[in-house]
């Protein structure tokens, strides 16, 4: 028990080695768009979709990377967030303006299966970004 009157229930037990997790899986979603390519292929959902679609979520995903090894090795905190909400907000206009220019140049049925596309793929990056951060967190505060 500690002074706070919560039990202490780690105390004599020996440290669990830090997890390790593999690096693909931050790439899920990655991978996530290239199992989709036959189900767009057999169910004849329109390919400029997919191609818009996937096109726009591999570049602001690399343009991503980039900004957050940027943000990362900066100790100015007006440069990390800079960085961090300036790279969000203009990833999320780069991909509403490709759905919204597919739907324009290929009709709905496009923008509407590039859009769903976008959200699937959101959704894979996001769900693996959650369960990763504690990890990645607690490893980043470990003596070295």
């Amino acid at each position: 028990m500690t002074g706070s009157g919560i039990s202490d229930v780690s105390a004599g037990r020996p440290e669990l080695p830090p997890l390790r997790v593999p690096g693909w899986v931050r790439f899920l979603d990655l991978f996530a768009l290239l199992a989709v390519l036959p189900l767009f292929l057999l169910a004849d959902l329109p390919i400029e979709a997919y191609l818009v679609g996937g096109g726009a979520w591999v570049v602001q995903r690399g343009i991503q990377v980039v900004l957050q090894r940027r943000a990362e090795a900066s100790d100015d905190p007006r440069v990390v967030a800079g960085y961090t909400a300036g790279s969000m907000i203009a990833r999320g206009w780069m991909c509403a303006l490709a759905i919204f220019g597919v739907g324009l140049a290929a009709g709905d049925d496009a923008g509407l299966s590039a859009a769903l596309l976008v959200i699937a793929l959101f959704t894979v990056y996001f769900t693996v970004r959650m369960i990763l951060r504690p990890i990645h967190m607690s490893a980043s505060r470990r003596p070295r």
